[in-house]
């Protein structure tokens, strides 16, 4: 397990909780809903953050692990959790080497986290690892704009001031195609705006999808 040294944001950490809770009253939450919906049985959760999926989280869900790094964020995913309807555990650990054993969850459950984790493949090669055969990964994230001069801006903000105020988050990620390139597959795949206007962080996909023939 990760040392909770090993990511430490404090300025984002303090600011974060309050911008959640905006983006859940501002429609946010409705795409999380949807996310969780119907889940069941043990799933892990990857960079939980304050732990606003905690309370979208179906009681057919007998566990949940959720991992997060940032110490300051972990406390209050912590606090978070126990005001959920399902066990929830709090844990140290990062994305790239995830405190799990091999084909032991359920479900996995990925949501704008995916952009700021440090290596994006070693991430989904875990999710990989963990998930049982024919486990579902869940995803809720903003990615690469679709359109050219977005794009650019995004390249621009990743590569000066964005990951130092926001977490380590790049915008640009290609993640739908990072998913692919892991040896998933998908079974359903949105993209939406959020908020719903063209800004560098409002390209969004949600989706699932499921190890290309139920290997791990």
């Amino acid at each position: 397990m990760a040392s909770d040294t090993s990511v430490h944001h404090p300025i984002f950490a303090r600011l974060y909780p309050k911008m959640a809770r905006a983006m859940e009253r501002g429609g946010l939450g409705e795409h999380r809903a949807a996310l969780l919906a119907d889940l069941s049985g043990t799933v892990l959760e990857i960079g939980a953050g304050s732990g606003s999926n905690f309370l979208h989280y179906p009681t057919t869900v007998t566990r949940v692990v959720a991992v997060e790094p940032e110490p300051r964020l972990r406390r209050t995913a912590a606090a978070e959790a126990e005001q959920a309807a399902v066990p929830i555990e709090v844990v140290d650990g990062l994305a790239e080497r995830l405190p799990v054993d091999d084909a032991t969850v359920d479900a996995v459950v990925c949501s704008l986290v995916l952009c700021s984790v440090r290596d994006q493949a070693a991430a989904l090669r875990e999710i990989g690892r963990v998930l049982v055969p024919g486990g579902q990964f869940r995803f809720l994230e903003h990615v690469r704009a679709e359109g050219r001069a977005m794009a650019r801006v995004q390249r621009i903000m990743d590569a000066t001031f964005w990951p130092r105020i926001a977490g380590g988050c790049r915008t640009g990620r290609d993640t739908a195609a990072a998913i692919e390139s892991a040896g998933f597959t998908f079974d359903r795949l949105e993209r939406f705006l959020f908020p719903d206007m063209r800004t560098p962080t409002s390209s969004h996909i949600l989706g699932t999808a499921t190890r290309s023939g139920g290997d791990r």
